[in-house]
């Protein structure tokens, strides 16, 4: 038997595929592809905004016109409100709140890595920060402004009526996976600092720890990190890294 893989066989041309009209065919192909779902929505606005304005006037034009105004309002409010990023390759707004103030660190020594999953889990810690003053795990979180922030005891933190022991506990296990993981690659124990950056509502401390995470106002989250003594070398600091960059792997990769 032959390896060679056989051919396809060939059919008899179809007459009407022979002759139907290639521009036709291709336009009514790339139209029927999901990317283009918008502009067959499109024209379904346009053409139902010329029946509803023109078949009452009497008048294609008024009808045209309604039709052109429509597809032009919908391409601007596409616009404004749909992005071209999918959805889950975009950091939420308090994430992008924290990168743009770690960003200043870089300049006093710090590395940072974003959107960093942990292993075996759908978990994910938003930046992990490597520098001078140690290793620290900020989770950002947008909460309702309208709901206060409250403390029970040290070890019970609420947002309005609602217990927030789970997301501290999240937390905090994200960053002790971190740190295990960077121990075992660099051989000598490293101690991630689980933290949450809130925005949103006031938040009537500077920085509390509760249930061993550091909770603190979005605002503080440089402030939170420099404000130590230094423990770590320039060298050091690229050595976990480089390490943290392999054992956590990136939530959206290129």
């Amino acid at each position: 038997m032959s390896d060679r893989p056989s051919q396809p066989r060939s059919r008899p041309a179809d007459p009407e595929e022979t002759y139907a009209p290639v521009g036709r065919a291709s336009l009514l192909g790339l139209l029927q592809q999901p990317k283009y779902r918008h502009l067959r929505l499109r024209a379904l606005i346009a053409a139902g905004a010329g029946l509803l304005v023109g078949i009452p006037m009497w008048s294609w034009r008024l009808g045209l016109i309604a039709a052109i105004l429509a597809a032009i309002g919908d391409t601007v409010y596409r616009a404004q409100t749909v992005s071209s990023v999918p959805p889950w390759r975009r950091a939420s707004a308090a994430e992008r709140r924290t990168e743009a103030q770690l960003r200043k660190l870089e300049r006093n020594g710090y590395l940072t890595l974003h959107a960093r999953s942990i292993p075996n889990s759908e978990a994910q810690i938003d930046h992990l920060v490597i520098g001078p003053t140690g290793v620290y795990a900020v989770d950002s979180e947008k909460w309702d402004k309208r709901l206060p922030v409250r403390v029970q005891s040290h070890r019970k933190l609420f947002h309005g009526p609602f217990n927030q022991k789970p997301r501290l506990d999240e937390a905090r296990w994200e960053a002790s996976q971190a740190s295990e993981l960077i121990t075992q690659g660099l051989g000598r124990e490293i101690t991630v600092i689980p933290s949450l950056a809130i925005y949103g509502p006031a938040i009537p401390w500077k920085i509390l720890n509760i249930r061993e995470v550091d909770v603190f106002d979005g605002s503080r989250v440089r402030k939170w990190i420099t404000n130590r003594e230094r423990s770590l070398t320039g060298e050091e600091i690229q050595d976990i890294y480089a390490i943290a960059e392999q054992a956590l792997p990136a939530r959206y990769p290129d």
